[in-house]
């Protein structure tokens, strides 16, 4: 089977290569800049924009790339909704039918966040795009590479832990998603689905804890108000507009945390066949950890 695959120098995309290459497959990735080579991949020059001959002779295509920060919603919908419509019309042109689209549990509220509004007008492009597509919602990805949580581990290896509202959340770690999506690719699966650890989600307390016991630290729990969670990311905002940066922590990015329930629907669960066995939550943040480590981005553990 030849798979082409968008979003292959991203983090879900860096773990899904090797994996697609490991399972026989022969993949075809888009890349902007000239890449290494590596085995089992063809790096085809292009973006989202004009994706060349990406979809050309390929079976399946597995479109992961996407805009996770922009400075407006327009910045979102050229990276998520126009690259999508791009992918789409490309697979179509070269006859391609089976096509699985990452999108986000963002697109359930889409009026939360800029972002969540682009994922789900995406959602809208695959369901009126006439292929054999499959949806896949993922929650929180976490694992070895990730440099979105990142500051949480850091945050808690200082003993430390914000907890920004009392909402629950799904995770999967990142090398689980890589194998769904490649399974969802070989199947007939289609429409919608949101995948996650099988855990039924966690509260930010006990995620903090968690992480806490992968780095051998019991960190202090600092709660946030809704309020005072807000008026941070509107101070943060100011400051990185005066900077010309784009804020750590945005209003969008605060109301999307401030959401109650971000777990994965049960009722859009992938039969166990496709779904696999998933990572527990210890030994993905214990794998996430000794990686940052390895890497110099997390002090080495205390003797």
């Amino acid at each position: 089977m030849i798979l082409a695959v968008t979003g292959g120098t991203g983090f879900v995309g860096s773990h899904l290569l090797p994996l697609a290459v490991a399972q026989g497959y022969s993949v075809r990735a888009l890349a902007r800049r000239p890449q290494p080579p590596q085995p089992g991949v063809a790096w085809i020059a292009g973006d989202l924009a004009e994706p060349g001959a990406l979809c050309e002779g390929v079976d399946a295509v597995v479109h992961i790339a996407g805009t996770i920060n922009a400075r407006d919603r327009a910045g979102f919908d050229a990276g998520n909704v126009a690259g999508t419509a791009s992918i789409v019309a490309a697979a179509r042109a070269a006859g391609v039918r089976r096509f699985v689209h990452v999108s986000s549990l963002a697109a359930r509220e889409p009026g939360l966040s800029d972002y969540g509004a682009s994922k789900a007008a995406a959602e809208d492009v695959m369901r009126t795009a006439g292929l054999d597509a499959a949806i896949v919602r993922p929650p929180g990805v976490y694992g070895p590479g990730d440099r979105e949580t990142l500051p949480v581990f850091q945050m808690v290896a200082r003993g430390l832990a914000v907890l920004p509202g009392p909402g629950r959340f799904s995770l999967i770690e990142v090398g689980d998603l890589a194998a769904v999506l490649l399974r969802v690719a070989a199947s007939d699966r289609h429409g919608l689905a949101e995948v996650d650890d099988g855990h039924g989600g966690y509260s930010h307390a006990e995620l903090a804890l968690a992480i806490g016991d992968a780095l051998g630290r019991r960190p202090r729990l600092l709660p946030l108000s809704t309020g005072v969670l807000r008026l941070g990311a509107g101070v943060a905002t100011a400051v990185a507009k005066l900077r010309r940066e784009m804020p750590k922590l945005s209003r969008d990015r605060a109301r999307y945390l401030a959401h109650p329930d971000w777990t994965a629907d049960p009722t859009l669960a992938l039969p166990s066949a496709i779904r696999g066995e998933a990572v527990p939550l210890a030994d993905g943040l214990a794998r996430t950890v000794a990686w940052y480590r390895a890497q110099g981005w997390l002090a080495p553990a205390r003797l």
